[in-house]
């Protein structure tokens, strides 16, 4: 696909070795014949067994303890505190205020401090501040845990698609998010079985089930986020189970891919980078489906717990019975991964995913039947935890270099997070339970909607690329000046 290729061999290595990020300048290349297929599947299976799970554990734990307010809830939380209906979805609109704040500075600044220090001492340090929340005797000291969890928790998710980005070729990249983004549909299952269990404490030591809760779950992300100073490297340079011939292997695919700028220069810090990534047409595209995909996402991960209750099932039958539709989510998200990177279609799938929700919220609105409403959770839920890492992955694809691209990911997750704020009101308040049916109407329509702008652009890139095969038939890439990033005619651009 390349028409210029790099190699590494001539290179000097220090230029070669020592990179910390990425900017997808030029498409991904065909691999050569001189590629060793033994070493090429040996770097990417180290990446999978050393990296990939540290992330994974870290979204797991990020969103478990952000959502487990929800199983708490259902276990006692908002009776015992005396909240009313409307202070609930104040607590949980608290929290995303400072954790949007948060996610831009913490993308720009990853680089600078180094994700293998910066993502564990946000980790640790939230860590401490959800097992918090498990000693709060007032609402008021509840305010106080869900605002600083929100600060420490900001820039995670786009930190951690960021920091992927570093270490795998683009093509390669959203089988790796989906697989940490499942942590978050695990963690949906998870949090319902774990409170299933932990609820039966209720008078341990003088507290009730939903602040051991907090207390355990808290409790072990703290010991996490300790051992994680150790686990995480800086960037594929630095990793420790490389050999030298692996790093230098990993080095050349990503160059040749793009994910590793030509010049320090080309990847530094500059304003004027942050300001062309709101001028992206596809980021605003996707932003607005960021925004829909967010408020569905959060509503349902915060409100299961609720609905299933709603559905005539005991508070601890109801925390069982919310496990199965994220099961199913897991294992939808993970063969939708394999088949966007395999057939390299991240709108077709994010359009898929987003009928998935259609058709989900109208079995909701559409049936007074609790099978039937039951039944459609295994349809929303997959749906949105199938399009969330599809559309983190597609931003991650389009933007270059580095800080156009970091900015264009954090953009995404603000708008994702004002989704959620939207989320807490729609089903917290405004919505009465069982049937929840302003909410579930909102849902429908921002589940068309999203449909809608993901196939707006597919049909913008597809166009986008066309113009730029017309500009390759009659320049060459040595012509064009090297800090165009996405905008370069050998920049094809992921559909």
């Amino acid at each position: 696909m390349l028409d210029k290729q790099s190699s590494f061999s001539s290179e000097d290595p220090e230029k070669r070795l020592d990179f910390d990020d990425n900017s997808h300048n030029i498409p991904s290349p065909t691999v050569g014949p001189s590629v060793n297929p033994a070493l090429e599947k040996r770097v990417w299976r180290k990446l999978d067994m050393w990296v990939l799970p540290v992330v994974t554990m870290f979204y797991l734990l990020s969103f478990l303890d952000r959502s487990n307010i929800g199983n708490a809830r259902v276990a006692g939380l908002q009776k015992d505190l005396k909240m009313s209906n409307k202070e609930y979805s104040i607590a949980l609109t608290i929290t995303y205020v400072p954790y949007i704040a948060a996610e831009l500075p913490s993308n720009l600044l990853l680089k600078t401090v180094g994700p293998n220090l910066m993502l564990p001492t946000m980790l640790t340090l939230w860590g401490i501040v959800t097992a918090l929340q498990g000693v709060v005797k007032s609402y008021q000291g509840l305010l106080a845990c869900r605002f600083f969890l929100g600060l420490l928790e900001g820039g995670v998710f786009p930190g951690l698609v960021l920091y992927l980005s570093f270490f795998y070729p683009r093509q390669k990249l959203q089988w790796r998010i989906s697989a940490f983004f499942s942590a978050a549909s695990i963690s949906g299952a998870f949090s319902g079985l774990l409170a299933f269990g932990i609820i039966n404490m209720n008078g341990v030591g003088g507290k009730t089930g939903w602040a051991w809760i907090f207390i355990l779950e808290g409790l072990f992300t703290f010991v996490f986020g300790l051992a994680s100073f150790f686990l995480l490297p800086r960037s594929p340079a630095h990793a420790r189970f490389f050999n030298q011939e692996e790093k230098d292997y990993v080095a050349a695919r990503l160059r040749g891919d793009g994910s590793i700028g030509k010049n320090e220069a080309i990847d530094s810090f500059s304003w004027r980078e942050v300001g062309m990534a709101f001028k992206l047409p596809q980021v605003w595209l996707l932003a607005v489906v960021f925004f829909f995909d967010g408020t569905v996402l959060y509503g349902l991960a915060y409100f299961t717990p609720s609905i299933v209750q709603g559905l005539g099932y005991t508070s601890t039958r109801a925390q069982l019975m919310s496990v199965p539709p994220f099961a199913v989510a897991f294992v939808l998200s993970m063969i939708g991964a394999f088949v966007s990177d395999r057939y390299r279609c991240r709108g077709y799938t994010s359009m898929f995913a987003s009928l998935l929700c259609v058709i989900g919220f109208a079995m909701f609105l559409a049936s007074t039947h609790h099978n039937v409403q039951y039944a459609s959770l295994f349809l929303s839920i997959p749906g949105t935890y199938l399009l969330a890492p599809t559309l983190c992955t597609w931003f991650a694809n389009n933007a270059a270099p580095h800080t156009r691209r970091a900015t264009a990911i954090a953009l995404g997750f603000i708008m994702t997070n004002s989704g959620g704020i939207l989320a807490t009101w729609l089903l917290g308040s405004l919505s009465p339970a069982p049937r929840y049916i302003l909410a579930t109407r909102v849902l429908l329509a921002f589940s068309v909607i999203m449909v809608a702008f993901c196939g707006f652009n597919l049909l913008y890139l597809w166009t986008a690329n066309k113009k730029k095969a017309e500009i390759r038939k009659t320049t060459t890439v040595d012509q064009e000046h090297p800090g165009l990033g996405d905008k370069s005619a050998w920049f094809i651009y992921a559909l």
